[in-house]
């Protein structure tokens, strides 16, 4: 049975390669004649990177990004306010990067292809229809397609979801941002990204790969009128100079644009065998990078899930579990980043002194860090409230441990999910736990052992996530979990 996907971004891109290692068959459709080669979102921390890992579309990013690791806040010349961001405590192989989406996308197209598909460019869903069998979605072109199932992927302006019926309440947060990414020749150090707050507006520059900068300022009086590149880097000009107190060269523009920040959030993630995943359910600003992070994981929850399905180890209820799980998540995004966005572009006096002698000293505690650092990287993410978690840790993220395969070969924990589970038993014994697990999921578990001869066995689902923990009773968990009356064992 096919799985349409409506849009060739992160998360559509991350959930055709889920679904393939799941041996679903997909087809990606995308109504842009072909890639985009400019992008937003250029900031993909460790959470993200454990996504593209896990489904084999890391690549060679960490080697091509920039090492996101701080961020400086200043007053006029003078900072006041450093962030760093190491380890949160939770072991990751997958360092936080500054990587442009463009290439996050054309690293995910390369290890789809691997897989087996391509992109179809130029074919915009405008219609689609649903029965208890499956999705006919009729194109612009007037051809239509049938199928299982039906996920919008695309965008805030999604076309699934309006066809689908799904509101997508929210509001605007502010008036608009410019950015644009430049040559700059000054003496800004490249080590991480900077941020300057005036009574005026925000003003942030960040350094990208390959040498040139992403500027990004508010810019409250530029009107309504969506102006030229060349008006938009003339006023970043002036920002800068006015916001910074720097001298700067400005070179070539690679590309420059304007948005307002909104909110919103959909009403549902699922209208029968339509579902909805990334900005198409959830859109909020862009502070603290939690945009394409948000949609991958999105993208690994519902993969694995329509998987298990398809593949007739668990039953329909299973899906019912997507929603479940990553609305709430999308609900605390949206509070933070609305949150942040309304402390950078403070107006009143009031805020401005909240921001400017409170925040600001508060950011500079270790204790504050380290919050930060674990906020903004989603390893805190747990399911354990949602229908398929329970007392701790069942449902929480698991860090990526040294494990050693059934030929005795060393490997991470990590490294074996994607379109498997792993069960993780100790240095030996528990035998009967394997051939459990194999009852129920057949080839997708991987069996694993730690060096701890008393380690606790532990069932960890594709996305890295908690399922069971323990020393009996796996059979009943997987029953309860998969809700699969008519599982296929082997």
């Amino acid at each position: 049975m096919t799985v349409l996907i409506a849009g060739a971004g992160p998360t559509g891109l991350a959930l055709a390669c889920t679904l393939r290692l799941h041996g679903v068959a997909v087809r990606v459709l995308d109504r842009a004649p072909g890639p985009s080669e400019t992008s937003r979102a250029n900031f993909l921390h460790a959470r993200g990177s454990e996504v593209l890992a896990r489904i084999g579309a890391l690549g060679t990013l960490p080697r091509e990004s920039i090492p996101a690791m701080r961020i400086t806040t200043y007053a006029g010349a003078r900072p006041v306010m450093r962030i760093r961001f190491g380890d949160p405590g939770l072991k990751t192989a997958a360092p936080p990067m500054v990587v442009s989406q463009a290439r996050v996308e054309a690293v995910l197209r390369e290890r789809l292809a691997e897989l087996g598909v391509e992109p179809e460019w130029g074919a915009e869903v405008a219609g689609a229809e649903q029965d208890s069998d499956g999705v006919r979605v009729r194109l612009g072109d007037g051809r239509e397609l049938d199928a299982g199932w039906l996920v919008g992927c695309d965008g805030s302006g999604s076309a699934v979801r309006k066809l689908a019926g799904i509101g997508f309440p929210g509001t605007r947060l502010s008036e608009r941002f410019l950015l644009a990414d430049l040559e700059i020749d000054w003496d800004l150090d490249r080590e991480g990204t900077s941020g300057w707050v005036h009574p005026d507006g925000l003003f942030a520059a960040m350094p990208m790969p390959g040498g040139s900068w992403r500027l990004f300022s508010y810019d409250p009086e530029g009107g309504t009128e969506r102006p030229e590149p060349e008006v938009i880097v003339d006023r970043l000009r002036q920002h800068l100079a006015r916001r910074t107190g720097r001298t700067a060269s400005f070179g070539r523009c690679g590309w420059a644009s304007v948005f307002s920040v909104h909110r919103r959030l959909a009403d549902t993630y699922r209208q029968g065998r339509i579902f909805l995943a990334g900005d198409a359910a959830h859109v909020h600003a862009p502070f603290g990078g939690q945009g394409m992070l948000t949609g991958l994981g999105d993208a690994e929850n519902l993969g694995w899930k329509l998987g298990l399905v398809l593949g007739g180890h668990a039953g329909p209820g299973l899906l019912d579990t997507y929603e479940a799980e990553r609305r709430p998540l999308a609900e605390d995004v949206l509070r933070g980043t609305a949150l942040a966005t309304r402390v950078n572009i403070a107006g009143s006096a009031l805020g401005r002194f909240l921001r400017d002698k409170v925040l600001i000293n508060l950011g500079n505690l270790p204790w504050v860090q380290r919050k930060a650092t674990y906020t903004a990287s989603q390893l805190w993410v747990s399911y354990r409230k949602g229908p398929l978690g329970g007392r701790r840790p069942i449902g929480d993220r698991i860090a990526d441990l040294d494990c050693v395969r059934e030929d005795a070969t060393r490997t991470t924990l990590h490294a074996e999910l994607g379109g498997r589970w792993a069960l993780l038993l100790p240095a030996s014994g528990a035998e009967r736990l394997a051939g459990e697990a194999r009852e129920w999921l057949g080839d997708r578990v991987v069996v694993l052992r730690r060096d701890e001869e008393r380690a606790v066995p532990v069932l960890v689902r594709p996305d890295g996530h908690v399922a069971w923990r323990g020393e009996t009773g796996l059979g009943g968990r997987l029953s309860a979990l998969l809700r699969s009356p008519d599982r296929v064992a082997g």
